[in-house]
């Protein structure tokens, strides 16, 4: 059986990806991706303690965090469709407004 912390390591390098990635990144896309690096590091750690502890609602909470992040998903991507479609753009540093 594999340890809880190996999974606890998994977690944060995945997180720690997730953040690197936002923060270094200017495409919108890739901020996206990154955002949901975050997410599925927190979901490794909610199902190993999950697991770990015998208790079923650290998985349901995070399938309600998957559920999360597939709204966050199609949102912002539609988000980002109307701004490429305004703009021709995806880098954050040439986007400076929104106008409706």
């Amino acid at each position: 059986m594999v340890p809880l912390n190996w999974y606890m390591l998994l977690s944060a390098a995945v997180f720690t990806i997730g953040v690197f990635g936002f923060l270094s990144r200017r495409n919108i896309i890739i901020m996206f991706m990154s955002i949901e690096l975050m997410l599925n590091g927190v979901n490794i750690s909610l199902i190993s303690f999950s697991h770990y502890l015998q208790d079923m609602r650290g998985q349901i909470l995070a399938f309600f965090v998957i559920a999360v992040a597939a709204a966050e998903a199609v949102i912002g991507l539609a988000i980002v469709i109307a701004l490429f479609r305004n703009k021709a753009t995806v880098h954050v540093d040439k986007i400076n407004e929104m106008k409706g």
